[in-house]
């Protein structure tokens, strides 16, 4: 995939990259499967990267929260990158999401790390701003692979992907073959799932027993619209 795949598709790469955010992270993550995105850890972050109590908290309001964010975004940035060095020109879209995903997968290849964060963004409180990263990831993979659509078809790609993209993490965290082998072969098994229901949209239009049922359907989907970003679902503007 060229520079020209991905131009205009760059909003995953506009996410927060202030310094002293990023030097923090750095400094923290090693606390994390230890101590969590706890404030502890995050305090203690603030020492090793030789920056103020204020400073810290300026950077990121959220303590822990906002550099668990930061983490996730620092592999969707990563991800990203490596869209852009890979030609996937010669594979079908079931092969180059599949790509992306496992792709994405070992950006995170912190286990401990991954499951403190998934258990801080299981929270009630932080359930919103959880979704909405994967919210994110998923409208950046199908950004990177081409996909032009700004309906209904818009919000059901990036759902099912959403969605796909929770049970890799989850089923991931429980996943100690070499290589992440067994991840591997889920996320292929959960792609068939995906594409089927693409194929199941594309072949409703033409099929007479759906034909009643589809119509109104994909009369209504024409008539949603794709939010402008960065107003993606779940999510709220930064202060």
């Amino acid at each position: 995939m060229t520079d020209t795949d991905m131009a205009g598709h760059d909003h995953a790469t506009d996410f927060g990259t202030d310094p002293t955010r990023a030097a923090l992270l750095k400094a923290m993550l090693p606390h994390v499967p230890a101590e969590g995105w706890s404030d502890r850890a995050f305090e203690a972050a603030a020492r090793e990267a030789e920056v103020t109590l204020s400073e810290a908290r300026a950077a990121a309001p959220r303590r822990g929260l906002d550099l668990a964010a930061e983490w996730h975004r620092q592999a969707d940035r990563a991800l990203v990158r490596r869209l852009r060095a890979a030609d996937l020109s010669g594979l079908r879209m079931r092969d180059r999401i599949a790509f992306a995903i496992k792709a994405r997968t070992e950006e995170t290849s912190e286990r401990e790390v991954l499951r403190r964060s998934t258990a801080l963004f299981s929270l009630p409180q932080n359930a919103s701003l959880g979704a909405h990263l994967l919210w994110e990831t998923a409208d950046l993979i199908w950004d990177a692979l081409g996909d032009t659509s700004r309906d209904g078809n818009w919000y059901s790609k990036r759902a099912t992907l959403a969605a796909v993209l929770a049970s890799v993490v989850l089923y991931r965290l429980g996943d100690e073959s070499p290589g992440l082998e067994r991840t591997r072969a889920f996320i292929d098994r959960r792609i068939d799932d995906v594409m089927a229901f693409e194929k199941w949209k594309a072949g409703a239009r033409d099929n007479p027993v759906l034909r009643h049922v589809a119509g109104p359907i994909g009369w209504l989907m024409g008539q949603i619209h794709a939010p402008e970003r960065p107003d993606l679902p779940g999510g709220w503007k930064e202060k």
